[in-house]
């Protein structure tokens, strides 16, 4: 009898485990796909759009859909993301590696906020922080504020001079919205739910890793948006 119980025990416990890791993969499905979402709701935002011939510059996209920020004169952030880069040749894109972004910021600001954020790395230098372990926004890597719309001047001066382009749509009250003083880093956890084992964004974002199931809508979306990498 003891030992029945045991086996039944045990058998529960494994089947916990199993939809425990099966409810943390569908949740980081359901990311990628407001990720795909941010990329195009900020696409199709008309004049005040991500300009598509930055995109077609872009070597790598960083997307955080839904992060979150908050604060009196001290700010904080907090969200999750994708970032995907191009393969070698420029036509299509790496598979998904998760990414973390966090930190603080000081300045005049108030109120809360929910904040899709997509970031354009746009040389070798960007890609090389993007790549590291963790970065600072504004200290190892600089990024401006994209140009939207149509205005191909500050476009290509955009893409000759900054190493990353941020973009974001807000939902809520915020001031003073900024990422500099913000970190990114891999999130490797996300990934080992995503892949099934241990692998480092630098494998999935250079390497030849297949996307898994739930990244094809991303894929499809930024396909659509930017086919090829223009040339230098």
């Amino acid at each position: 009898m003891r030992t029945t119980l045991t086996t039944v025990f045990a058998i529960a416990c494994s089947l916990s485990t199993v939809a425990f890791a099966a409810d943390k993969e569908a949740k980081a499905i359901d990311r990628i796909d407001a990720s795909a979402d941010t990329v195009t709701d900020l696409m199709k935002a008309s004049d005040k759009g991500v300009p598509r011939d930055l995109l077609d510059k872009a070597k790598c996209v960083v997307v955080i859909p839904g992060m979150k920020k908050a604060g009196f004169i001290v700010g904080a952030k907090y969200g999750r993301g994708f970032a995907v880069c191009r393969r070698a040749g420029g036509t299509g894109w790496s598979a998904p590696a998760a990414v973390r972004m966090e930190g603080g910021s000081v300045g005049f600001q108030i109120g809360g906020s929910e904040q899709d954020v997509l970031l354009l790395v746009m040389n070798d230098g960007g890609m090389k922080h993007l790549l590291a372990d963790k970065f600072t926004i504004g200290g190892e890597a600089t990024a401006s504020a994209g140009p939207v719309g149509r205005d191909a001047e500050a476009q290509t001066d955009a893409a000759m001079h900054a190493e990353m382009l941020s973009y974001s749509r807000s939902r809520g009250l915020f001031a003073g919205i900024s990422l500099q003083g913000a970190t990114l880093r891999p999130d490797a956890e996300t990934d080992h739910e995503l892949y099934g084992h241990d692998i480092s964004n630098r494998e999935i974002l250079t390497g030849s890793v297949a996307a898994p199931e739930g990244a094809h809508k991303l894929d499809m979306v930024l396909n659509g948006a930017s086919h090829t990498r223009a040339a230098k």
